[in-house]
């Protein structure tokens, strides 16, 4: 299962991570963010580091990264920014990101 990230956690759990991580920035209210949410979650059940944000519950991270428009999707590797995808993403770029 996805983990939530806060801004509690966001360091240590991204940030400080050993393995890539995928961020799934969503919100409740968002159709295509409802539609990615099963990608997201296969990723996490096939033994990916994936977790989500709310915008809503942690607009200083979704300010912090720039979050225009959701679902945006970000891969970080070694504590920076690698990847951001913007709208529904197909697994396999994700897949590929991640690697």
């Amino acid at each position: 299962m996805a983990k939530v990230f806060t801004t509690d956690n966001f360091e240590t759990e991204v940030l400080n991570a050993e393995k890539p991580v995928l961020v799934d920035f969503w919100a409740t209210w968002c159709g295509p963010c409802r539609r990615q949410a099963p990608i997201v979650e296969e990723l996490a059940e096939a033994g990916y580091e994936v977790g989500k944000v709310d915008v809503d519950k942690e607009p200083a991270l979704a300010q912090q990264y720039k979050i225009m428009s959701i679902p945006t999707l970000l891969v970080f590797k070694g504590g920076k920014e690698t990847a951001r995808y913007v709208g529904l993403t197909p697994k396999a770029t994700l897949e590929e990101a991640l690697q």
